[in-house]
C-alpha cells in the first residue's frame, strides 16, 4: 500500500504550476533501468539505537558523529555507541515540530571544534524565536559550551509547527539554512521575514554574504534571503560537481516538492492569497503560477498525496555504481527512501523505491552523505530511534 501511494508522485515528475489544490503531471517518467536502482540492492546497518527523534547527523574529522535530538539532547556516536554530550539546552523549546533541530559541523572544526545548531528558543516558557547557535565541543567530546547566538529572529510558532530547519555548508563556505513558514499565512512571501525561506550567510558572523541576491536591500533580514516562497524546507543538499542546491519541502496534504534553487527566486507558496486572507489557507497550490507567473516549478512533486519528505542528500563515490550522483530523499509518512536520477540540468529522469526501506524502519527524518561515502539516516518515531548506515550491497 505504501509503495502504491508514492507511485502516484513518481509519475508527477515534471509539473507546471497549478490553478487548483494540486499539480497535474505533464510528463510520465518510466521506472529506472539501472540494475542497482531497479533491484534496490543496499545494505542497511543499525549503527546505534536508543535515540529520540534524531534530527540530523554531523560528521567529525575523527570519524565520530553528532546527532541532535529534538527534545534537546545531543549524542556523540563513536564505534557504534552513543554517548550524551553535556550541554545547556535549557533554552530549547521542545514542542510539536520544534526543538533541537538541524546541525552543521564547521569546516574548520579540526581547529575550532565548532558546530552550529538550529533550535526553537524559549524564555520563561514563552516561545521567542528560532535561532542558529554556535557551540564548541570539548576535546574529550563529553560536553559542549555555547559560543554565541549566530542568528536570531527567525519566526516561531508557539506550537512548534513548521520550524524548519536544516543548515548545510556549501562548497564555497556559505551556510545555507532552510526555514519553515511557522504556519502563518503571509510569512513565505514576506521578504522582511526569515520564515519560509532559504537563507545564505557567513557562518562565523551570521551576516549576509555580499553576493546574495538581495544584498542591496536596506533591510538586513532581506539581505540574508537566498530564495523565498517556501512552506517548510526540511532538506538542503548540494549536488557534487555542479554546486546545484536541491531542497526537500513538505507540502500540506498534497505536493511535497523537490526543488532546484535559483538565487532570488520565488517558489510560489502563499496561503494568504496575496494578502487577502489572514487564515492559513492550505488549499492553495504549493507553487502558484497564476498568482506568481515567475515562480519556479518543482523538479518533482508527490502529486495528490503527501509522503512528508524530510531530508535529502547525494550518493557519492564509484562504489555506488550506476547510483553514483543520485539524489536520495527520505520520508516520514511513507516511511521510505526515494532514489532520484537527475540529468546535468537537474531534470528528474526516474525515481525508484529501494525495498529495504519500505515500511521497515519507521519514520525517516535525516539523511546525510558521510565522508566515508556511506549514507546515514535517522529514524524519528520517538522511541528507540536509530542511526542507520547505508552502503551498496
Amino acid at each position: 500500500m505504501r509503495r502504491s501511494l508514492v507511485l502516484i508522485g513518481v509519475v508527477s515528475l515534471l509539473v507546471l504550476g497549478c490553478s487548483g489544490a494540486a499539480s497535474e503531471p505533464v510528463q510520465s517518467v518510466p521506472p529506472a533501468a539501472t540494475p542497482a536502482a531497479a533491484s534496490g540492492k543496499f545494505d542497511v546497518e543499525v549503527v546505534t539505537a536508543g535515540l529520540e527523534h534524531g534530527w540530523d547527523v554531523g560528521f567529525l574529522p575523527d570519524g565520530g558523529m553528532l546527532v541532535p535530538q529534538r527534545p534537546g539532547k545531543l549524542a556523540l556516536v563513536r564505534n557504534g555507541r552513543a554517548a550524551e554530550v553535556r550541554a545547556d539546552f535549557s533554552e530549547v523549546m521542545a514542542k510539536g515540530e520544534g526543538g533541537l533541530l538541524g546541525l552543521a559541523v564547521s569546516p574548520d572544526f579540526a581547529t575550532s571544534r565548532e558546530f552550529i545548531t538550529c533550535q526553537d528558543h524559549q524564555e520563561d516558557g514563552k516561545a521567542v524565536d528560532i535561532r542558529l547557535v554556535t557551540w564548541k565541543l570539548a576535546g574529550d567530546g563529553a560536553s559542549a559550551s555555547k559560543v554565541k547566538d549566530l542568528l536570531t529572529g527567525l519566526p516561531v510558532n508557539p506550537s512548534g509547527r513548521h520550524s524548519g530547519c536544516r543548515p548545510t555548508f556549501a562548497p564555497d563556505g556559505a551556510l545555507l539554512v532552510g526555514t519553515g513558514d511557522t504556519a502563518r499565512a503571509s510569512i513565505a512571501q514576506d521578504r522582511h521575514s526569515l520564515g519560509g525561506k532559504v537563507l545564505r550567510l557567513d557562518a562565523k558572523t551570521g551576516n549576509p554574504l555580499p553576493d546574495n541576491p538581495f544584498a542591496g536591500s536596506s533591510d538586513p533580514r532581506e539581505r540574508l534571503i537566498y530564495t523565498y516562497g517556501h512552506r517548510n524546507v526540511q532538506g538542503v543538499a548540494i549536488r557534487p560537481g555542479s554546486g546545484q542546491v536541491i531542497t526537500a519541502e513538505h507540502g500540506p496534504t498534497f505536493d511535497d516538492e523537490v526543488n532546484l534553487l535559483k538565487p532570488g527566486a520565488n517558489y510560489g507558496w502563499d496561503p494568504s492569497k496575496g494578502g487577502t486572507e489572514s487564515d492559513y489557507d492550505e488549499s492553495v497550490p504549493m507553487t502558484d503560477l497564476q498568482r506568481f507567473p515567475d515562480a519556479v516549478s518543482p523538479l518533482w512533486t508527490s502529486g495528490r498525496t503527501t509522503e512528508a519528505i524530510s531530508g535529502d542528500a547525494f550518493l557519492t563515490g564509484a562504489q555506488w555504481g550506476a547510483n553514483d550522483g543520485a539524489l536520495v530523499v527520505v520520508a516520514l509518512k511513507g516511511q521510505k527512501l526515494l532514489l532520484f536520477h537527475l540529468d546535468p540540468a537537474g531534470k528528474v529522469l526516474d525515481v525508484t523505491l529501494p525495498p529495504e526501506f519500505d515500511d521497515k524502519f519507521g519514520r525517516l527524518r535525516a539523511v546525510r552523505s558521510g565522508p566515508d561515502g556511506a549514507l546515514y539516516v535517522t529514524t524519528s518515531d520517538g522511541t528507540d530511534d536509530k542511526l542507520l548506515k547505508v552502503t551498496p550491497a
